[in-house]
């Protein structure tokens, strides 16, 4: 097992169980106690999670808090990889979509970098790096102005501005939060604003968001969940959730990470 992949399981262990030991984790993963601190040290340094005597807490999320690109590319990767694969179907030849920054939007583009004839509008760095890197035939990249956020989005009026005027056949579209009462949500407010405007640019809106999204809450609404066409999570998530979504969206549907069969 790689050392990111490693971290990304410790990551996930402490977010379900709020707490691990350094000796369940040599059980669990198979190495060293040195190389387990190591990975908390590096994990606590990048904020992740909370270094302790014996093992690990997890970081209470505060509404404003914005973790870098990398530091998320590590969380629940299997999930985001399935989900992106799933969307990635509907993507057509010949067509015009817009793709927002973030981590599970980031494999998208990768689902769809051979895909011919395509137009992305994107208003994220990595993004825009992938798909100008594929050269594939036919396919056009516009990427957004503005001033870049800790997740490697490009925010702010510059991006509004030259969004107004782009049109796009479907959006796939990220989020730091969902909840059934508080929607989308991002703890970057310039962020919020630039996301209503790739919304607003998109006649079809599709959201990519892994299970464990459901229930943060980020500081700005930026759509409600009435005005997504579909959802696309993963099998993780809860029976209440499911019931909620079904009830709100435009249609769910669930990817199951093992065998990529949907629901």
């Amino acid at each position: 097992m790689l050392a990111s992949q490693r971290r990304s399981v410790i990551l996930e262990l402490v977010e379900q169980a709020g707490a691990v030991k350094v000796s369940e984790l040599v059980d669990r993963l198979g190495v060293s106690d040195m190389t387990i601190r190591r990975d908390i040290d590096r994990l606590s340094g990048e904020g992740l999670l909370e270094r302790v005597h014996g093992g690990a807490l997890a970081v209470g999320e505060r509404s404003t808090e914005e973790p870098s690109f990398s530091a998320k590319a590590q969380l629940q990767r299997p999930q985001k990889q399935a989900i992106a694969r799933a969307a990635a179907g509907r993507v057509e030849p010949g067509s015009a979509i817009g793709i927002s920054a973030g981590t599970t939007t980031y494999e998208l583009a990768r689902a769809v970098a051979d895909v011919p004839d395509l137009t992305v509008v994107t208003n994220s760095v990595p993004v825009a790096q992938l798909l100008h890197e594929s050269r594939t035939p036919g396919q056009t990249v516009v990427l957004t102005g503005g001033v870049r956020t800790p997740s490697d989005a490009l925010v702010g009026p510059v991006a509004v501005s030259s969004l107004r005027s782009l049109h796009v056949d479907q959006l796939f579209l990220g989020a730091h939060g969902v909840d059934d009462r508080a929607g989308l949500t991002t703890p970057n407010l310039v962020e919020a604003e630039t996301n209503r405007a790739l919304i607003a640019s998109a006649r079809r809106v599709c959201v990519l968001a892994d299970a464990s999204k459901w229930g943060r809450i980020g500081l700005s609404t930026f759509a409600d969940l009435q005005d997504i066409d579909l959802f696309v999570t993963d099998e993780g998530l809860s029976e209440r959730a499911r019931t909620a979504l079904h009830d709100l969206v435009g249609k769910l549907e669930i990817v199951h990470t093992t065998t990529g069969a949907r629901s």
